[in-house]
């Protein structure tokens, strides 16, 4: 059985969390968070943007059960309206803006003032090329029906773009790609130059990243505030051919990310880095089939005895640690230059 709300929260203060991604938004596990020191990212199921988009009533009635109840006394900071929703079904092109303003202008006839709204995408669904990162740009027809009036809304209401970015992904299928590159494992010869602008790329994270705001930039937007919200590396897969989904990449990977974003030097092109970024994900789930992303088994215990998730390394520091759940999978994230915490 998967763990409870109370052992959830009771492991968030353990661990010395200070936010929370909720991936279901469970009404009970924002409940255990009241007059908690944590902050919330709220995600919306991908199935009720239609109906959100359909009338801001529904929106209100969603915001009821899952916001009124406790806000302020639990902190929440964002909504994010579905989680790759364009991947599940292109046809919520059509509802996702509507949705989104519905219920921004609900949280306002509310009078909350303080909770963002935006939506997430997957790097791979929207995004045309990795490399060289300047020549990216965002895939049509998404651009022009969803992400472009979606930056415009992002502007006007000071909010981020959300992503869901994983170098694993990428590397299993770009073969030309070294291990090294994604694990952040630093060779004299491993580096990817961008002709076009001159820069050189160390580790395979940045480059997205990069692709990702090269491809803002194209569209007109280049000062979004950008948030990865799901990143991270398999400890194992039931598929055997999935070789490199093993724990000893999985904890290279999170300490190089660590020690990279704790060292605040950001991405070649946005020198303050990424907002956020979330570690896809809290807890192994137990299943018969497909990979294990978790940095604790399901029983809470720690899967990695060597990698600091509160404290600081790495020559570096972190202001704050935070943590975000979802469905009792928990992504970490990392907050600014070096702040961290957990989905």
């Amino acid at each position: 059985m998967p763990p409870t709300p109370e052992k959830v929260a009771h492991a968030v203060a353990a661990l010395g969390l200070r936010s929370l991604r909720l991936d279901s938004s469970d009404p009970t596990l924002v409940r255990a968070f009241l007059y908690s020191n944590t902050t919330l990212l709220l995600t919306i199921p991908n199935q009720m943007v239609p109906p959100l988009a359909a009338n801001r009533s529904n929106a209100l009635r969603w915001l009821y059960v899952h916001v009124v109840p406790f806000y302020p006394r639990t902190k929440i900071s964002t909504i994010s309206v579905g989680n790759d929703p364009l991947e599940s079904s292109p046809d919520f092109s059509t509802f996702l803006l509507p949705a989104i303003r519905n219920l921004h202008l609900s949280l306002r006839d509310l009078g909350i003032r303080k909770i963002s709204v935006s939506t997430t995408f997957s790097f791979i669904s929207v995004i045309t090329t990795p490399f060289p990162p300047s020549s990216a740009q965002f895939l049509e027809p998404a651009l022009d029906t969803v992400v472009r009036p979606l930056l415009q809304f992002l502007r006007d209401t000071n909010s981020s773009f959300l992503v869901n970015l994983y170098p694993y992904n990428l590397y299993k299928i770009r073969s030309e790609i070294p291990i090294g590159f994604p694990l952040f494992q630093e060779h004299p010869f491993g580096f990817r130059d961008d002709l076009t602008t001159g820069v050189r790329y160390r580790n395979l994270f940045d480059m997205m990243v990069d692709a990702v705001i090269s491809a803002m930039a194209v569209a007109g937007y280049e000062n979004i505030p950008l948030i990865v919200t799901e990143t991270g590396w398999p400890s194992f897969s039931t598929d055997p051919t999935e070789i490199d989904a093993n724990p000893v990449y999985a904890e290279l990977y999170l300490k190089g990310l660590l020690c990279h974003l704790r060292s605040g030097k950001g991405t070649p092109l946005r020198k303050e880095g990424v907002s956020e970024t979330y570690i896809y994900e809290l807890l192994d789930k137990q299943m018969r089939k497909g990979r294990n992303w978790g940095i604790l088994y399901p029983n809470l215990t720690a899967k990695y005895k060597y990698i600091q998730f509160s404290g600081s390394y790495c020559r570096g520091f972190f202001d704050m640690l935070i943590m975000a759940v979802g469905q009792f999978l928990v992504f970490a994230f990392l907050h600014g230059n070096g702040s961290f915490s957990l989905l």
